[in-house]
């Protein structure tokens, strides 16, 4: 099909004219050939800054970018303020649990990285653990708003999504209460995930932090059944949900009710209360993600006991509620043989690839590519194992291969299948799958001052959770203020703010509406510059990489335990990183869509025409280099040369 294309501009409504009317017979091939000269064009040097996919691929919208260049040297923080400060202020404009987070999150940003496109991705998330800890140390703590609104929010739901809430509402100066059912305060950081990867030291640090801005708690206050939703209702200003799905999905499958087949949830619950201390000779694990790595490296480490004969004793019985005597104090542990079944193989399971690695070194067998069937039990009930079988996929619909049954046995089976929202009491946020839906700003439909964010949304990352609270706390103030909700943009994170470092290093910053061409002479604004970061994350094929050399990646120390070691073992495995690798590693950062100052765009520019800004001119990140347009003739070496794909050749007429 043959494709036509107007070639001819529109000069309507436009805020400058390229030529003036009756002008544009002038013509169009003669224009084309003056622009696309190989040794000269009409156009000149732009500067834009645009999102690093590392941001456009974290679920929390950190600044990463931003506080890589701040550790690594590029970003210069105010007078008085270490580093490792700034950066962490920097990080937890977006993320107040940057410790943790170090600690457990897949680190999506890594396989965004463009670094990966020279050798491998930058070490993020160990930068990231390092300046958490280092936040820990010493004692950072945040400080809520100085002007008080006199509104207040209610927060229902103390996991990651309420607690980042409570914090973002803080620094806009509302009143937070945050009601939970459980006796302390963290969700599925602490009921869902073990000590051993998020020391609950630190964990405790990270939330007393929002606490001490003046958050109020209500605990063991379970809303739809202590407190009716109607008297929050009333009683507050907005809503924010955040309960979280810490209901676990039992097996789809017969024989499923026996007694000893529980969920992954009420597995890590129990175990992370203290009440779980032991479980059986064999223990059956289905799932394929994170989570049921969790439960396979818990029952590795807490074993079988000897001695313990009760039936009150049995595992099941200490899930379901029962509190078990400190019988592992008192009797011999022993090995159990722990075996995590998958309907993914294991070179596709969802869970972080190093976790599978550590399971494996610990002794855990992994069975990939087969689906549960059944639950095998015996006379009293009780399973005895889980029977599995290969499978197609025929459409939607599982087909198991005749004749590839067998039996897993199990004294313990643990379906790590996904998580539910538990909606009694406010059943009228069920949209009838168990989650709740809401508009892109988070709102619930229908309901101008509800707020949703977390697991009842979409079972996924903590950062996930962490950053749909950030997008509905900006929904949130707005409503609180009387103003419409904005459309959110393209590229929905946190991104470096130009103008907020001019004026944070006590320079004036003229505000410009609109697009400003040919500004070099003034001082008080970024000449042709254009801040693209809220449409635009940038490739790795618009940056200049044969500027970075091949520098190996500084990786985390990690405790590696074989099967024997594992047993009892409830020691933190990820080291941090020293200062000077963090720095080191930050170094690699290739400082995508933004100036780092590396000079090729001063050295390689064959008319001088680009040269540096005086300090005094250069207040901001990205000020570095300004173009002097009487020599420039349009070569585009300097954004050949760009490695970052800050310079990009534009219309300057």
């Amino acid at each position: 099909m043959a494709v036509t294309t107007n070639k001819v501009q529109k000069t309507e409504g436009m805020t400058w004219r390229r030529y003036k009317d009756g002008e544009s017979e002038r013509n169009i091939r003669s224009a084309q050939d003056r622009i696309f000269q190989a040794s000269w064009t009409h156009k000149c040097p732009e500067y834009m800054l645009s999102t690093p996919p590392c941001q456009g691929s974290c679920p929390a919208g950190e600044d990463i970018r931003g506080y890589l260049n701040i550790v690594r040297g590029i970003e210069k923080p105010p007078a008085g303020t270490t580093w490792q400060e700034y950066a962490f202020r920097r990080i937890t404009e977006a993320n107040p649990f940057p410790a943790v987070m170090g600690r457990v999150c897949p680190a999506p940003c890594e396989s965004g990285c463009n670094r990966n496109m020279v050798e491998d991705h930058v070490g993020i998330n160990a930068v990231e653990h390092f300046v958490g800890d280092w936040g820990i140390e010493n004692g950072m703590k945040f400080t809520a708003a100085a002007t008080e609104t006199g509104k207040k929010v209610a927060i229902i739901g103390a996991g990651p999504a309420g607690l980042a809430a409570a914090y973002q509402l803080r620094l806009r100066g509302h009143g937070v209460t945050i009601f939970d059912e459980h006796e302390e305060l963290g969700g599925m950081m602490r009921y869902g995930i073990p000590g051993f990867r998020t020391p609950r030291e630190m964990l405790d640090s990270e939330i007393s932090r929002i606490i001490e801005m003046g958050v109020e708690t209500r605990l063991k206050t379970r809303v739809g059944t202590d407190i009716s939703f109607d008297e929050l209702d009333k009683s507050y200003d907005a809503i924010f949900l955040a309960m979280g799905a810490q209901a676990g999905r039992p097996l789809p499958v017969p024989g499923a009710e026996a007694p000893n087949c529980v969920t992954a949830v009420a597995f890590l619950r129990a175990f992370n209360e203290g009440r779980l201390q032991h479980v059986g000779n064999r223990v059956v694990v289905i799932g394929g993600g994170d989570t049921s790595i969790d439960v396979a490296t818990v029952a590795r480490r807490l074993g079988n006991v000897t001695k313990s004969g009760t039936h009150d004793e049995r595992p099941e019985n200490v899930i379901a509620g029962h509190m078990a005597s400190d019988v592992a104090s008192i009797s011999a542990r022993e090995g159990a043989e722990v075996v995590l079944v998958s309907r993914a193989t294991m070179d596709k399971m969802a869970a972080n690839k190093h976790e599978v690695e550590h399971a494996l070194q610990e002794g855990i067998e992994i069975i990939g590519g087969v689906t549960p069937v059944a639950v095998v039990v015996d006379a009293n009930g009780r399973a005895t194992a889980l029977r599995v079988a290969e499978f197609v996929m025929e459409g939607n619909q599982t087909k198991i291969i005749e004749g590839t049954e067998r039996d897993l046995p199990g004294d313990l089976i643990v379906s790590a299948i996904g998580q539910a929202v538990d909606f009694t009491g406010i059943e009228q946020f069920n949209n009838n799958n168990g989650l709740i839906k809401t508009d892109k700003n988070y709102r619930f439909p229908g309901s101008e001052k509800i707020f949703v964010g977390g697991d009842v949304i979409r079972p996924h990352l903590l950062t996930t959770a962490i950053g749909h609270a950030s997008i509905a706390v900006d929904g949130i103030d707005a409503f609180l203020k009387g103003k419409e909700l904005d459309k959110r943009p393209k590229v929905d994170v946190h991104h470096f703010d130009e103008i907020r470092k001019w004026l944070e290093s006590g320079h004036e910053y003229s505000e410009i509406h609109g697009q400003i061409w040919g500004t070099s002479e003034r001082k008080d604004i970024l000449h042709n510059f254009e801040d693209r970061s809220a449409r635009h994350i940038i490739p790795h094929n618009e940056l200049f990489l044969g500027h970075f050399p091949n520098t190996p990646r500084h990786i985390r120390d990690v405790t590696v335990l074989d099967k024997d070691a594992a047993l009892g073992n409830f020691e933190e495995r990820l080291h941090a990183l020293s200062d000077k690798e963090v720095v080191d590693e930050a170094k690699r950062c290739m400082s995508c869509g933004q100036c780092f100052e590396c000079d090729n765009c001063v050295v390689y520019c064959p008319q001088t025409a680009v040269f540096k800004v005086k300090k005094k001119d250069n207040p901001t990140v990205g000020r570095y280099v300004d173009t002097d347009y009487t020599k420039c003739i349009g070569c585009h070496i300097c954004a050949d040369v760009c490695p970052t794909g800050y310079i990009v050749m534009g219309m300057g007429d």
